[in-house]
């Protein structure tokens, strides 16, 4: 969010921002933990049967898995994001929009609703578009945790899972790339990410601290939707973003539903060869017998 010069006009990128780069100077232990539903004491144990780091190349090559599979799945999306006056919404901004595929399998977006914006004290930048449609629904990969610095933490129970915990911290800021920082639940079974809690960085200030882009600190569950794979459902975040010129109170809650798999990717093989299906119904073809002559 950007700052407006405007008093009492605060952009919210700049206010994401600016708490967002308050945070990321603390260590990721540091960060502060959010009221959470059947959550058990932390066993800081090692774990039984597997190292750590067993744990954790199963949990990013099954993340790996789950990446691919999410981009097979259309469902809707709803976001929601409000300013606060003590716990009173002063200021509100919505979207719902649906994931689907184009007649050329290409993911495409959907808006179904968009009310007028009410928000006067922060404004929506590109940056917080983003980081809600790719970077709220936390996923780490094995292509991507060489990029993290990744503690275990122990292990704990949340609900009926038993899930192991890790703070996880990006090793550097690259360009203008976006990280996440903060804990993540494995569950010990599946070895798929089911709850995070954290924030993206960096935030952004440039021009001396008169443009500032601060994000907050946020916590995504996740369900089985699949029978196989664990998808994000809701998140919600609630922080107060410390602007230069003031304090702002935000809320923002973002539901996952509708879950729907679009259709599967496949390969025609002939003669260890991939080929075009309609090539290889035409090669078919030519091989079938001739059909015998009909009785006069």
């Amino acid at each position: 969010m950007r700052f407006q010069s405007r008093p009492a006009r605060l952009t919210f990128p700049l206010l994401l921002s600016l708490a967002a780069l308050f945070s990321a100077l603390l260590p990721i232990i540091m960060l502060p933990q959010v009221a959470r539903a059947q959550e058990g004491a932390l066993d800081k144990s090692e774990p039984k049967g597997i190292t750590v780091e067993e744990v954790i190349k199963r949990f990013a090559s099954k993340e790996k898995e789950f990446k691919e599979a999410r981009d097979q799945y259309t469902f809707r999306q709803d976001v929601k994001v409000m300013t606060l006056d003590g716990d009173t919404p002063d200021g509100n901004y919505q979207q719902v929009f649906d994931v689907t595929f184009d007649d050329k399998g290409r993911k495409v977006k959907n808006v179904v609703f968009a009310p007028q914006p009410t928000l006067q004290r922060i404004q929506m930048t590109e940056e917080d578009i983003d980081d809600i449609e790719n970077r709220l629904p936390f996923v780490l990969t094995a292509d991507e945790v060489g990029e993290y610095d990744i503690l275990y933490v122990g292990q704990q129970k949340q609900d009926e899972l038993n899930t192991y915990v890790f703070d996880i911290a990006p090793k550097q800021i690259l360009g203008k790339k976006r990280y996440f920082q903060g804990r993540i639940w494995v569950d010990n079974k599946d070895f798929q990410i089911v709850e995070t809690y954290g924030k993206t960085v960096p935030d952004i200030r440039k021009k001396h601290g008169k443009e500032e882009n601060l994000f907050p600190k946020f916590t995504t569950w996740r369900e089985q939707i699949d029978g196989q794979y664990w998808f994000p459902t809701y998140t919600r975040a609630e922080d107060t973003l410390k602007f230069s010129l003031g304090d702002i109170k935000i809320r923002e809650i973002i539901k996952y539903t509708n879950y729907k798999r679009f259709g599967s990717k496949s390969k025609i093989i002939y003669e260890g060869k991939e080929v075009e299906k309609g090539k290889e119904q035409k090669k078919q073809d030519e091989q079938k017998p001739p059909d015998p002559p009909k009785p006069q």
